[in-house]
């Protein structure tokens, strides 16, 4: 499909709130301090302010930005007797021609049994996504079934397609993902046998994408040009580069006369919307004289609380030749400027941007996720020390977040590599435990991947009383200062395993004992209910970008929306709003609430 131009009001729009959004970058490195600090005139500063300077947002609008709905129609497997037969309709029909076109036999059979169920799936490609990223699928019966849990299933293998409906008529393109695996129902972490709940679930990185999805700038119609094309690519790649086979190469790429693509360099794939708003911020012309004549003017606005954000992001434009001006913010008592100024020394990979980063994630709810994403984009040891001294952070968010930034930022790291429990037969899941001096906390995750985090590994499992879970398939008891774990399944041998009275014991016997992902939350869940941990479980503890940031407020470290784990009702004031052009996730668009986020 080829990108249409993008309206115009978008580039000013975007320009009007740049200051207030929280996704905005903070700016680049160092220069020449002579140029830096070379005096000026009132009547120079006057001129230069009056002066517009153009810039690549002023001649693009942004492409790519929005996510990719796919959507397909499933078949769940290896019910416990809850699923149905699908009613006569189009969405039977498409199931047939999709299970023919893979050869399956017996289909009339396979679709009658009470162990299978017609599912809708639903996934998002996001922008910037490459042919092979994974992602999270929505899984979910349609209205009208029959079918009373998707508890325990598994989807079998569904290609995903964009659908449209033109002129009434149901339109597919060509397969854009692959889908399957363990469906998680909503319900286990709800402790609710709700009916919704139990008929609707995610599959954890379940899709795989087939295809790439491009960034691009748009130039306006009435401007396009090969002159103007040329112009803006070469002013990019005067400042970003990536490389290709080992070779060093711009990431800016004229197709047309009113079309760019943009490759994403690695250190900004997490937050592509900074990205973008640093790249529109670039001129298209200046001579070195305008820039050092700038830079004390910027280096004004961004220790100005309301215009910091703005300036950092054209400070970070700029590239290295700024990093001074920046250092000085970073320094800053204010919160706002420290945050803005050491986001951008991140970026261009700075190590004086990690204490500043580290106190913000720990302090500021409102800047967390930038502040972690962005010592996630850093290859400096400084911000592998400050993300592992949040591990003990008293904020759940914190600690969790500093977590998945060092996950993300180093797979092999020996304190977050964890391991991988269960078999084949079982809902296998990453397991990790922490040594923590906070709060002992256990985490679970209903996003990216199935995982369990314990944040203090010698947490003690107190049971007093036998626990039931599965539809009586559990019971857990104590035995003598230890655990007695049986699992009974039908027509299996019952499975007994006994274990020291400790989460972590307790789950390894667990899964010994045949159990998956589900059983784990499930059994933790009603544990906590009972009083027998000594944590607490929360899910999602994830900070989550597009939070307001109320200026007058003393925030705590604890400081957070209604909704997340670490929850502190903010008070009201002036405020910083969530970026305007930032798109809306899966569960926004589903009407879901996403944990951890707020307002």
């Amino acid at each position: 499909m080829k990108p249409s131009i993008s309206d115009p009001s978008i580039a000013r729009r975007l320009d009007r709130r740049a200051f207030l959004s929280l996704g905005f970058s903070l700016a680049a490195c160092a220069g020449c301090s002579t140029l830096l600090t070379r005096a000026q005139s009132p009547d120079e500063e006057a001129e230069l302010k009056e002066k517009k300077l153009d810039t690549v947002g002023d001649n693009t609008s942004p492409w790519g930005l929005r996510p990719v709905k796919l959507e397909s129609v499933g078949l769940v497997v290896n019910l416990p007797n809850t699923g149905s037969d699908p009613p006569p309709s189009s969405q039977r029909q498409l199931l047939i021609n999709e299970m023919q076109s893979h050869e399956v036999a017996n289909i009339e059979k396979l679709l009658a049994s009470p162990k299978t169920s017609l599912a809708l799936v639903i996934g998002y490609l996001p922008p910037g996504v490459r042919k092979g990223d994974r992602l999270d699928v929505e899984v979910r019966v349609p209205p009208g079934s029959e079918t009373t849990s998707l508890r325990g299933g598994l989807l079998m293998p569904s290609r995903l397609r964009q659908v449209e409906i033109f002129e009434g008529a149901l339109h597919t393109g060509n397969v854009d993902g692959l889908a399957g695996g363990n469906v998680l129902v909503d319900s286990l972490f709800d402790n609710n046998a709700d009916k919704v709940l139990e008929n609707r679930g995610r599959i954890l990185s379940g899709a795989v994408s087939q295809k790439n999805l491009d960034l691009g700038l748009m130039i306006r119609k009435e401007n396009a040009s090969i002159f103007l094309s040329t112009l803006i690519g070469r002013a990019i790649n005067g400042r970003f580069h990536t490389y290709d086979k080992g070779s060093k190469v711009g990431v800016a790429t004229p197709r047309r006369d009113n079309y760019i693509t943009l490759t994403i360099p690695q250190n900004y794939r997490h937050n592509i919307l900074h990205y973008v708003r640093v790249v529109r911020a670039i001129p298209l012309r200046e001579t070195p004289l305008e820039r050092a004549t700038r830079l004390p003017i910027l280096e004004k606005q961004l220790l100005e609380p309301i215009s910091a954000a703005r300036a950092a992001t054209q400070l970070e434009a700029i590239g290295k030749e700024a990093v001074i001006v920046l250092k000085r913010g970073a320094e800053s008592s204010n919160p706002e400027v420290k945050f803005y100024a050491a986001e951008a020394l991140a970026y261009l990979d700075e190590t004086a941007a990690a204490k500043p980063l580290g106190e913000t994630a720990l302090n500021e709810s409102a800047f967390r996720w930038h502040a972690l994403t962005a010592l996630t984009a850093m290859d400096q040891v400084a911000a592998l020390e400050t993300l592992n001294g949040l591990l003990h952070a008293k904020s759940v968010e914190a600690r969790y977040g500093a977590f998945f930034a060092i996950r993300t930022r180093t797979p092999s790291d020996p304190t977050t590599k964890g391991e991988i429990l269960g078999d084949k037969d079982s809902f296998q899941f990453h397991y990790h435990a922490i040594a923590s001096t906070g709060e002992p906390v256990i985490h679970i995750s209903r996003h990216k991947r199935p995982e369990l985090v314990v944040f203090g590994h010698e947490q003690k499992f107190n049971l007093q009383d036998a626990l039931v879970a599965g539809d009586d398939q559990w019971v857990i008891k104590p035995d003598g200062g230890q655990i007695k774990i049986c699992r009974f399944s039908p027509n299996k041998e019952d499975r007994i395993e006994q274990c020291a009275a400790t989460v972590d014991a307790f789950v390894r016997a667990l899964v010994r004992a045949g159990g998956g992902y589900g059983d784990v939350i499930q059994i933790l869940s009603k544990a906590q209910k009972a009083g027998a941990l000594e944590g607490r479980v929360v899910a999602d503890a994830m900070p989550e970008p597009g939070r307001t940031y109320y200026r007058d407020m003393e925030e705590s470290s604890e400081a957070a929306p209604p909704d997340s784990p670490d929850a502190t009702p903010p008070q009201q004031t002036a405020q910083r709003g969530p970026s305007a052009e930032a798109p809306p996730s899966p569960a926004e668009k589903s009407g879901e609430k996403t944990p951890g986020a707020g307002g």
